[in-house]
Formats: structure tokens, sequence, C-alpha cells
């Protein structure tokens, strides 16, 4: 990379993006003098820290963007980090999926229910726990004292169809809004309740429910009093879960911390009100090299860059201080809307749940290494393996293949899955819905995937930083699931394109034969192959992305030839009648009665659809008016 003249550098605070040759953004730092941070990447090579000298060999330019001061840089940075996912920046992942309790307030009737993944706005989040059974052990016991719904929507309309709860208001655990057996003002309440005592305010609660078993006793209503005694046994047993670790008036995330020179291990306790409600394990790849205090300073920025401000406490325990201590108390309070306090606990209860959190990081990380040492060498004999059979020549740390799946030429579409470093990326995972073709045809089917898929990464690569990076790095294998047809398809293909350079190869289902431009047969690799075993798994992914996609489509173009034209039956009425009964197949199932019974659907539609769903012919003379 040609160094930029220092003079054209500025002395200012700003955020510097170093480039590939294919313009990708591959790491992004921030300055508070971007001409003296900048002049240590230039510094002579075998003077650099190993991970710092890699970055600069693969760069191909450095640009940046000054900034009024040294807080609006760091947020530059931020936002540029969380654009592009530069490879050479750190980077979070979770060593599991970890579940939360969470309460659907979106919805009529609020439901508890064990949720992965994502979070999404409506929803109240507890958690997150370590194990699944944890939390409907919890919610078990809470039911009794709250009993709001758990049931899916889909089994909640079932049974307000057909005007009976289900087992869970018979023993207690629901109040049935399903068939009205409680008021919106009442269930409302409820719910309310449960999320304060999950929040952590216990101790209402359970003076509450020992008033009531005390009344109930002295008015001789023993059956009521035994179950509230039930209740608050129920009640203190969820509480004795929480660990107390402090006063009630305590809200803080603790962070522990194991690392060696490539990775770290980061244990997280939620503390609120006094007690830890949740813990987290999450695995960081060091791909810069960085000290305690920036490594603590990097977690912090991508733990609650995006968090809710509901998911920042006050205050947040560290075991180092992060550098740039109060910039990120800033960017922190910013987050939150009012002021965070990042320190390190020097002595009592907060010391010692800091041991805890460190001792639970070294154990994770331990397993952590067992597990990657295991993974990663089956993963790198499999590629070299690969690369070996395929006389490739280097490593295809890069896989793509592609896929097309249809119904006698009917929603015709491809797929596109990528495997990186012998594991998916499922991020990158793209789909095509052909246009091009009326009828079957599958070699002119992939020649429009394919096309598509290289148009987009030459225009990418041209484009530079400005792309919207869906297609910017190309593979170092294309693979095809067909035979020699599709093979000769990705050859003519790459020849058009300028990219010849690309290893392309297919592999035919029938014989699990792998064909290459350069041989004229097939190339057959042994059967206990690991390299074998890695293109089936690539295949055998691909084929599962296109038929996905294709019954997807497929769902929709029986569901409009269904339901589109019936008079009176707009999209709303129609989204509604497919949310309410779940499928165009249990609609069939239904008679006229029960469609005429629908309060909101008129009742000329009603035979209308009815007749379209059996096949009749539609009323003629229906009027389309309301009830």
């Amino acid at each position: 990379m040609k160094r930029p003249e220092t003079g054209t550098i500025p002395d200012a605070p700003g955020s510097y993006q170093f480039f590939d040759s294919q313009g990708r953004v591959i790491y992004v730092g921030k300055a508070k003098s971007l001409r003296s941070r900048l002049s240590n990447y230039f510094a002579p090579p075998a003077t650099l820290p190993d991970r710092t000298r890699q970055m600069v060999q693969s760069a191909d330019r450095v640009e940046w963007i000054v900034a009024k001061n040294e807080v609006e840089a760091f947020f530059l940075e931020f936002n540029l980090i969380k654009r592009h996912r530069p490879r050479f920046n750190i980077r979070l992942k979770d060593d599991k999926s970890y579940p939360f309790l969470s309460v659907t307030l979106d919805e009529e009737w609020p439901r508890a229910m064990v949720m992965r993944g994502q979070k999404r706005k409506g929803v109240r989040y507890f958690g997150p726990f370590a194990h699944a059974y944890a939390i409907r052990e919890t919610l078990d016991l809470l039911l009794r004292t709250f009993p709001i719904r758990t049931c899916t929507n889909a089994k909640f309309d079932r049974h307000h169809r057909l005007g009976r709860p289900c087992l869970y208001a018979h023993i207690e655990k629901c109040a049935a809004p399903c068939v009205d057996a409680i008021t919106k003002e009442e269930y409302a309440k409820l719910v309310e309740e449960l999320l304060l005592f999950l929040d952590g305010e216990t101790e209402p609660m359970v003076k509450r429910l020992e008033e009531r078993m005390h009344d109930a006793a002295g008015t001789q209503e023993y059956e009521l009093a035994a179950r509230l005694r039930d209740q608050l046994t129920s009640v203190r047993k969820a509480i004795e879960r929480q660990q107390m670790v402090g006063s009630r008036e305590e809200d803080y995330d603790l962070l522990g911390l194991a690392e060696d020179e490539l990775e770290a291990s980061v244990q997280l306790f939620y503390v609120r009100k006094g007690r830890v409600i949740g813990r987290k394990g999450i695995i960081v790849d060091k791909v810069e090299d960085v000290e305690s205090p920036a490594l603590i300073a990097r977690i912090l920025e991508q733990l609650y860059g995006d968090a809710p401000a509901t998911d920042v406490p006050k205050e947040v325990l560290v075991p180092v201080e992060p550098e740039d201590l109060d910039l990120y108390e800033e960017f922190l309070a910013y987050t939150r809307g009012s002021k965070v306090r990042i320190r390190v606990p020097q002595r009592g209860g907060k010391r010692d749940l800091l041991a805890t959190a460190t001792l639970n990081a070294k154990e994770s990380f331990a397993r952590h290494k067992l597990r990657r040492a295991s993974d990663h060498n089956a993963r790198a004999r499999a590629l070299l393996a690969l690369q070996d059979a395929l006389e490739l020549p280097e490593a295809p740390l890069r896989i793509e293949c592609f896929d097309i799946s249809h119904t006698q030429g009917v929603e015709i579409v491809g797929s596109m899955v990528v495997m990186e470093d012998g594991l998916p990326k499922r991020s990158e995972y793209r789909r095509f819905k052909v246009r091009t073709l009326d009828g079957q045809d599958d070699f002119a089917a992939m020649e429009e995937v394919l096309s598509r898929r290289f148009r987009n990464y030459l225009r990418e690569r041209d484009e530079g930083a400005r792309a919207g990076k869906r297609f910017s790095y190309p593979p170092n294998l294309l693979l095809i699931d067909g035979g020699r047809g599709q093979l000769n398809v990705a050859v003519r293909v790459l020849e058009e394109m300028g990219l010849e350079d690309i290893a392309v190869a297919s592999l035919a289902k029938k014989f699990e034969e792998v064909y290459l431009p350069q041989l004229p047969e097939p190339v057959r690799i042994p059967r206990d192959s690991e390299a074998l075993y890695l293109l089936q798994q690539v295949r055998d992914e691909a084929h599962r992305f296109a038929i996905t996609y294709h019954r997807q489509l497929r769902g929709k173009r029986m569901t409009r030839s269904v339901l589109d034209d019936v008079p009176g039956l707009g999209p709303g009425r129609r989204a509604r009648l497919l949310k309410q009964f779940g499928s165009v197949k249990r609609l069939r199932e239904l008679d006229e009665d029960d469609l005429v019974a629908l309060s909101w659907l008129p009742d000329a539609v009603a035979h209308a659809v009815y007749a379209r769903l059996q096949g009749l012919a539609l009323p003629g003379s229906a009027t389309m008016g309301q009830k």
C-alpha cells in the first residue's frame, strides 16, 4: 500500500478506513489526531504487531473523515463498523443462542413465552437464561399467581372458535381470555403484576398474598386460603431461583473476562433490584492487537451501541477500566438517555460477584477452546483434502454453491449459499426469482442466476465503497448442483465476464461425481473423504435453501389462485381469514355456516368464499354489502 503524504493527513480528530484492492473496508479506527495515528501504521513492518502487519499488507489504500471532536469521531467509527463489518475489527459472538423469558405486550392478549434470537419491538425480555428449561420451570411456578396465557395464537384462536378453554384454564394456570373469562382490564393488571415481579419488585406481591391468605383463613374460606398458600409457595420458589447479590435498589451489569492473544471470553451478569436475573456468554475474536483496556472498550461499544435504552443499566462493572473512560460513559449515557457509570469494583459483594463471573468466563473459554480445536482441525483437513482432490491453487476458504428449483417450469427460483472456512455464512445467502423463462430450462435458469450474481459483483467492485456490498466477495470455488451441462453454463458465464480465475466445479447427485472444466471425465472422490462430505454439505444446503424459497412462492401462488378473485374479499379480509384459520386447507374444512357466522365478514362474501373453496359456481345475485 502506498503511504499518503504526511502533509495531506489532517492533524485533527476523525475516523479512518483501510480498503482492500476490491474496494472493501477491512478496518475502521478513530483518532484524536489522524496524522499521528496513521503514521504508526507505516512504521517498518517488522516493528508492527502481527495482526496489524497483516491488515496493512492486505490494504490497498486508506481514507479518512474529519470530525469536529473526539466524541463525534467515536460515533463516526461506531457507525462505520456497524455498516461495513470490517474483517480486521474486533467482533463479538454469543457462544450459544441464549433464551429469554418474554412477554408479548404488542398483542391484544399478551402471552409469556421462551424466545431466542433478535429482539423485537413491543416485547419485554427478561434474562437471558442459561437454559430454556430454567425459564419454563420458573414460568410454571409463576402461572398459579399470574395466570396469563402461554399458548400460540393459532391455539388461542381455535379455542376462541370452540368456545371452551384448554387444560391450562382447568388447572388454574391460565385466566382463559380466549373465552372472555376475564376482562381486558383485569388481564392487563395480571400482566402488569407479572412484569413488576420479573423486574425484581417481589416483596409487594409476597405481602399481598400473605394478607389475602390470612384474611381467607379468618373468614373460614379454607379452599381459597389453600390456593393462596400454594401460590405463595410457588412465588417464593421462583424468588429463590434468583441469586441475591446486593441491595434491592441496585441495577447493574457486570463483565467477567478471560483472554489470550487470539480470543477472549466474556460472561455478562445482569443484576436488577439486587438479584442476578440473567447471564450471557460471549466469545470475542481479537482480530485487532489490543490490550485489556481497549478490549473492554470494544466490548462495551458492541454490547450497548444498538441496545434499547431500557437494556442499558445505570452502572456497568468491569474487570479493568476501558481506555477513554469518560468517552465511553458519555457513549452509554447517550444510549440510555441518562447518566451511566463504568467502574471496577474494589471490595465487598460486587468484587466477589466479579470473581464469580471471571471464573465462569475462564471455564467457558476452556470449553470453547476444546470445541474450536476439534472443529477447526476437522474443517482444515476437509479444506486441504478438497484442495488436493480438485487440484486448486489454494484452499477454498469461500465456497459458493448454486441450485435451481421449480415444479414443471413454474415458480423457477435459484439459491446461492456461502460457506467460509468450512462453516455456513447465512448472512450472505441469496435467493433469485428467475425472470426471463416461461417454461422449464434448467440451463437457462442457471445462466440467468449466475449472470445476475457476478454482474452484481463486478458492479460493486467498480463502485467500491459506495456499493451496497451484497455480492462484493468473489468465491475461491464456485460449485454447481448438477452435471457436465450445468458446469459448462457456469464456465461460459465466467468467461464472458472475464472471471476465468475463479475455480468452478459441479457435483452430480446420482453417483456423487465431481466435474471439472479441465478434465473430460468426472473425478470420483472417495465416499469416506472429508472433502466429499464438505461438498455434499454445501450442495445439500443450496438445495434446501432453493426448495424452501420455491415452496414459499408456490404457497403464495396457490393462495392467490383460490382467494384472490373472490368478489368483496380484499387483501385485509383475506389476510384476516388466513390468520384466523391458519391455512387454505383449514378453510376448506369449514362448513358454510362457519363462514357466515364470522361477524366481520359480510354474508354474501362468506357465501362466495365457500363456493370458491369448494369449486362451486359463485352466487351470481349476491350483493357484497355490509351486514
